[in-house]
């Protein structure tokens, strides 16, 4: 009998699997997705063009590809205004770690270019795929823009929206027209799907792209198509925006642009996503201090050796290890994050050691997100999400 094939990596917006070792292979990702790596200079741009020092995401190489990132410099050293634009497909009632990074770093991106963002909650998404209730879905739509509000945005440039309560008029009207553009076999092509799919997720993709184009937002951009759009994401979400690019010249829209993001590993290890619905697979901001603590001792997947005399003179493996993975993401000083790499690699820091330098960092954090998310009430939700002029915003000024 033949030895079975390895299985292929395989990236869409809803699976992730990673090849032979169960890594993803990024060099591959982008190759077979088409977009291009995030250069040195162009980190030293985003610098020059903002006065701002770089994320330690971009240092890091946690956002490590685009498209079109540097026309849009280009334009904005111009004084051509854009805008953000990036969403959260509500499942859970809380966030868990891997979904606050894109917040994060659009956070940094709204202080440093001074700019409006619109957040999309993709409640119908999570209805069409995971078959929750639409109520429910919604429910937890809200329940996730209180995490999101917490992340620190600016409420006079930044609206929140649920696709139940906010889909009509110019949206849908951008819905439709990017509808009549995509036929059957891109859908096919693109993300999969096929005939025994429900229709609702087949036609889905087109209210991603919407948000894409500036006058989906009238209370905010009127009906002007000169505002650019850039979209910090994950890359499993890229093919929402292939097909959106391809689309926009046809219906008179300048394309997106993209920043993207490699994948927050779950506590076990790399090769997919973390679950919602696994509670040991994630941190989420909910979790206690006996939780976080809990979790990282018994599943975060270490690089360690199996004995303290084996590590002693090998060293810990980097590459597979979760602990150093999540201080690299959330350690904000380099200088220590580059000592415990060291001391690590090397065998002089143990296991429990990093575990414990972990635990100490993502407990801050968390206790720091609780605390603020605390003060999101209903009140402040709403006024997130309402339907309000931002005249200021369209005009492109501070």
């Amino acid at each position: 009998m033949a030895d079975p094939q390895p299985p292929e990596q395989h990236v869409d917006p809803w699976n992730v699997q990673g090849g032979e070792d169960g890594r993803i292979d990024y060099n591959k990702l982008v190759e077979q997705f088409g977009c291009s790596k995030l250069t040195e200079d162009l980190i030293a741009r985003i610098e020059k063009a903002t006065g701002k020092p770089a994320h330690p995401f971009l240092k890091r190489g946690i956002f490590f590809a685009h498209r079109d990132l540097a026309d849009l410099l280009d334009c904005y050293e111009k004084g051509v205004p854009f805008y953000l634009y990036t969403g959260r497909g509500p499942s859970s009632e809380a966030l868990h770690l891997g979904h606050l990074v894109p917040f994060m770093f659009t956070k940094y991106l709204q202080d440093a270019f001074n700019v409006p963002l619109v957040i999309q909650l993709t409640d119908d998404e999570k209805t069409l795929w995971k078959g929750l209730d639409i109520n429910e879905s919604r429910r937890l739509a809200r329940e996730n823009a209180k995490d999101i509000i917490a992340c620190g945005f600016d409420i006079s440039k930044t609206f929140i929206f649920s696709d139940f309560e906010y889909v009509g008029g110019a949206f849908y009207r951008n819905i439709v027209q990017i509808q009549r553009c995509v036929t059957m076999n891109q859908v096919r092509g693109i993300f999969g799907l096929g005939m025994e799919d429900y229709i609702g997720k087949i036609a889905f993709p087109a209210v991603q792209a919407a948000p894409s184009f500036p006058d989906t937002f009238p209370h905010m951009f009127g009906a002007r198509k000169d505002i650019r759009c850039l979209i910090p994401c994950a890359i499993d979400q890229d093919p929402y925006f292939r097909m959106t690019r391809d689309v926009a010249p046809r219906i008179g829209h300048q394309k997106p642009a993209l920043i993207e993001s490699r994948f927050f590993p779950a506590l076990q290890g790399e090769g997919g996503k973390m679950s919602a619905s696994d509670t040991n697979s994630a941190i989420f901001t909910n979790d206690t201090p006996a939780q976080i603590k809990t979790k990282i001792n018994k599943y975060a997947f270490s690089g360690g050796c199996t004995t303290t005399q084996e590590h002693r003179e090998k060293g810990a493996n980097l590459e597979v290890d979760v602990p150093w993975k999540y201080l690299n993401f959330f350690l904000e000083d380099d200088k220590a994050l580059e000592h415990i790499g060291k001391e690590y690699a090397s065998g002089r820091m143990l296991t429990g050691e990093i575990k414990a330098e972990l635990i100490k960092v993502l407990s801050d954090l968390v206790a720091r997100h609780q605390q603020t998310r605390a003060a999101v009430t209903d009140d402040v939700v709403d006024a997130f999400m309402a339907i309000r002029p931002m005249a200021a915003v369209a005009d492109g000024k501070a």
